[in-house]
């Protein structure tokens, strides 16, 4: 038998260059005694806390185990303790920000979450996804309440009302906005005034505005009024007024009898495209808003002694109007402010790029001061400090934005001890370290295309898009040299066999070979580096990529015609031609024994082709998107290949087989560079992060990967179709349970059947081994041998409560749905004895009512009634001998 080869896994070590991501907002946390301080935003799959004076990442917020799903919202709660985390994948993450650890993690959305809101007493959390659905979640029990269903597109915003804590207030991509009573999760009341989507809406401190922003310059300002008691008594007394409306049997129709909301008027912004952000401050005095653009309004908001002014300045201007007009037949009337009355606009400006994003604060050493923070566009989050009563020459900007590209990073190359790196952006070209992962020096470059380092690492050399070829000193950062090399763009840059130079490819159909050369430098009387061209291979089609093998006897250019040319690299006399895409070939690569080439196309395929007589060894269908980067480990017939499907995949040329898939990029990857040993590997995103991936000792084995994603996708399927039959849900109500089924409920429910089982074994082995005489006699208690009951040393009753307190809190319920009834006879009989001996009550009586609520039926049909009687009475002595110990 042969020797197999053996794999290395390679992991995620380190994710960087990401300031903040532009798709999660933006929020000033009530952190370490400050509020107007410390800033959370998502990167990627964290969030981090940015200190805004001192320009430092405090802390990183990752999730449980090896999550990837990008961050989408957050949001706080009244006191700042707990960050609600919503992500793609649709869980919702509570962070404790004083230790930075999860506290509890919700699986209830099926597609990404787009909304989060706390109520004032931090004890629920309402959550919307872009499915429609609203789940309201207690964060005490930590588990989903209900499900609310009906709207019918994405969630943009929630909001608590505090006056009545169980009103819920959703707006939606569907143009609607609902209120929604909590009491019997239903929606009394439907704002259909707009003609396109809400985006955002806010409500002022005394919950009397409605102000909604959707896609066109109009604020639409709703009034709200609570009516309670106050609409029966205008019924009594038969008043004609319109705040209240009656059907036909004489009683208040239901949207009436909680709230009135009514338009009072619109405010004009000075944007012409869609609200993103519509933030009202925390004393209520301004609102501030602002679009896909740069520009942002802020508002003043009149109180109630500044409306009272207003209203009698403008009855004594309407006196003196009716005054001069006693002749004439015009009335009098009453002074009415409207929208534009109450709503001032204060003052405006302009960020430094386009805003996503915003948050706004007071300061807290000076009241009138306040900090908005926004995330720009342009991977960077700036810091404005104003005064909204002032003009906006007075706005004092501050930014954070050195360690990251203004751009997502389109090539790379490493030092020859990888122990530092070279990123190019769309602005500049960065040197980073390894270790620390900060960015130690900047070169400004207008639109570098690709990079490379001159051996020795100390001269820089960059491609730009308008066809330069510059060369920098890394050590200063000054530029030594720029000369045009091609009319188009440069593609690639590669150096020449033996160093002596570099070849250039460019999208004016030419390969062209320039030689090093030293010369004086009279500023400074010593040799720099320059480049002369020696030679010139035109080509009839652009060029996409070019490479050398590593023997040096072929140049390898990739075309835009769908093929690969092979030249001899000392007379540049055509070889080979290798043609079997059928898309552009975007990139190649050659090993290292110069024996295969790779070759990556924009059909999403890869061609292993052998370099003796160009014949195609393999094609492979890599990715679900275009093929961005191939990329061979050194001293091996390993490559990695990178796609616009977010994915990172290691091959073996020589077997045909897909070792690893690497998850971790929430957009598309556009490049994979290996070190030259092959232990680290470099990757960077179109969500503009860089990721660094280590080679571990741990040995990877294709089939069981290959079996591990089928499990994974078969789970999956398998939870994303399970359609359970809830009792009084028919899939059209408003409300619904809120959590849903996923592997961990299903495996939770597989725990608790097991444990079932046992017990029932164990009960039955108990009960023979009493039927004996002989040790009914001697009096021998029975003692079982199971080596799970063993190991514990508890009984098989105690085994399955320590199963039911072993599931999450937010997967406890829905595991329970899962159980057949089969099982739930014996259930209901075990949690009747755990809270007859007043054990664990809480946990019990929880179990205990919701499989009452869901079996209802079967229950009453199948159990003894004397049995069901017991169980109350245990339940009610259990419950009220808690209540006396937590009073004591």
């Amino acid at each position: 038998m042969g020797l197999t080869k053996q794999y290395l896994r390679y992991t995620s070590s380190s994710q960087f260059s990401v300031i903040a991501s532009t798709r999660c907002n933006v929020i000033l946390l009530n952190y370490r005694n400050s509020t107007d301080r410390y800033a959370a935003v998502a990167n990627c799959e964290h969030v981090c806390i940015w200190d805004t004076k001192t320009q430092q990442r405090v802390m990183m917020l990752s999730g449980d185990g090896d999550v990837t799903a990008e961050v989408t919202c957050m949001a706080t709660n009244s006191d700042g303790k707990y960050l609600a985390i919503g992500r793609t994948d649709g869980s919702v993450q509570i962070s404790d920000l004083s230790t930075g650890n999860d506290v509890v993690t919700f699986n209830g959305h099926k597609t990404a979450v787009s909304a989060l809101v706390y109520d004032e007493q931090g004890l629920r959390l309402a959550t919307g996804s872009q499915d429609g659905d609203v789940v309201v979640w207690d964060l005490v029990d930590q588990k989903g309440l209900y499900r609310l269903k009906g709207h019918k597109g994405m969630v943009t915003c929630c909001y608590f009302v505090k006056k009545h804590n169980n009103i819920l207030i959703t707006s939606s991509k569907d143009t609607n906005i609902k209120w929604w009573d909590l009491d019997v999760q239903f929606c009394f009341k439907t704002l259909m005034d707009h003609r396109a989507e809400v985006w955002q809406f806010s409500v002022n401190s005394n919950e009397d505005r409605l102000i909604t922003g959707s896609a066109d310059s109009e604020l639409r300002v709703y009034n709200i009024e609570f009516i309670e008691n106050v609409a029966s008594d205008k019924v009594m007394t038969n008043d004609d007024d319109d705040d209240v409306t009656m059907d036909d049997e004489g009683d208040l129709q239901t949207e009436d009898r909680l709230v009135k909301c009514s338009k009072i008027g619109s405010v004009f912004r000075e944007g012409k495209d869609r609200v993103v952000s519509l933030r009202m401050t925390s004393d209520g005095r301004f609102l501030v808003c602002h679009g896909n653009r740069k520009l942002v309004e802020i508002f003043r908001i009149l109180n109630d002694e500044e409306l009272t002014k207003k209203r009698k300045k403008e009855a004594k201007k309407l006196k003196r109007k009716l005054e001069k007009n006693e002749d004439n037949d015009e009335g009098g009337g009453e002074v009415t402010l409207e929208a534009s009355d109450m709503i001032l606009k204060s003052s405006t400006f302009y960020a430094n790029f386009s805003i996503t994003s915003m948050d706004v604060a007071r300061v807290s050493a000076n009241k009138d001061d306040y900090v908005i923070v926004a995330i720009l566009r342009n991977n960077q989050l700036q810091v404005l400090r104003c005064d909204p009563k002032l003009m906006k020459e007075t706005v004092r900007k501050s930014m954070i934005s050195v360690n990251g590209h203004r751009s997502e990073s389109r090539s790379a190359c490493f030092s020859a001890d990888s122990k530092k790196f070279i990123t190019t952006g769309s602005e500049t070209a960065k040197l980073w370290n390894r270790e620390s992962q900060q960015c130690i020096r900047t070169f400004p470059c207008n639109r570098p295309t690709c990079c490379l380092l001159v051996p020795g690492d100390l001269q820089l050399i960059l491609g730009t898009s308008d066809g330069h070829v510059e060369i920098y000193d890394v050590g200063s950062g000054d530029q030594l040299q720029s000369t045009m090399a091609h009319v188009g763009g440069v593609s690639s840059l590669i150096l020449l066999p033996g160093e002596t130079g570099v070849a250039t490819g460019g999208l004016d159909k030419t390969v062209r070979f320039h030689q090093f050369q030293l010369e004086d430098d009279t500023s400074t009387k010593l040799k720099r580096l320059q480049m002369a061209e020696s030679r010139l291979l035109s080509l009839e089609e652009q060029v996409m990529d070019i490479k050398f093998t590593a023997d040096g006897k072929f140049i390898a250019v990739a075309l835009t015609d769908n093929s690969i040319l092979i030249f001899y690299a000392d007379t540049l006399r055509f070889k080979l031609k290798l043609y079997e895409h059928s898309l552009p070939v975007n990139s190649i690569s050659c090993s290292d024994d110069s024996e295969l080439i790779v070759s990556g196309s924009r059909d999403r395929s890869v061609i292993i082709w052998g370099l003796d007589f160009g014949n195609k060894h393999k094609k492979l269908f890599a990715h679900d998107n275009d093929v961005t980067k191939v990329e061979f480990v050194p001293e091996t017939h390993l490559f990695f290949s990178c796609g616009k499907d977010k994915m990172i995949k290691q091959w073996d040329a020589d077997k045909f087989i897909l070792i690893q898939v690497l998850k971790g990029h929430a957009d598309a990857v556009w490049y994979v560079l290996p070190s030259y040993d092959g232990d680290l590997l470099l990757s960077s995103g179109n969500d503009k992060s860089l990721r660094l991936w280590e080679r571990t000792q741990e040995i990877v084995i294709p089939d069981e990967e290959r079996e591990q994603e089928r499990e994974e996708q078969t789970d999956l399927n398998f939870a994303h179709n399970l359609k359970i039959t809830v009792p009084g849900e028919n899939g059209e109500g408003k409300a619904q349970m809120a959590s849903k089924t996923t592997r961990e409920t299903v495996a939770g429910a597989e725990k608790i059947m097991d444990a079932v089982e046992l017990h029932r074994e164990e009960s039955g082995k108990e009960e023979e081994f009493n039927r004996n005489t002989t040790n009914r006699e001697n009096e021998i208690q029975y003692r079982s041998n199971h080596p799970i009951l063993m190991a514990y040393k508890i009984d098989a009753a105690r085994w399955v409560l320590q199963t039911l307190q072993s599931i999450k809190s937010s997967d406890l319920e829905e595991a329970l749905l899962v159980i057949p009834f089969s099982y739930v006879c014996d259930l209901l009989k075990l949690l009747n004895k755990f809270v007859g001996e007043k054990y664990q009550v809480e946990l019990s009586c929880r179990c205990i009512l919701f499989l009452l609520r869901i079996h209802h039926g079967q229950i009453t049909a199948n159990v003894p009634v004397d049995q069901i009687a017991d169980l109350q009475v245990n339940a009610k002595s259990a419950i009220q001998t808690l209540r006396v110990r937590r009073r004591r």
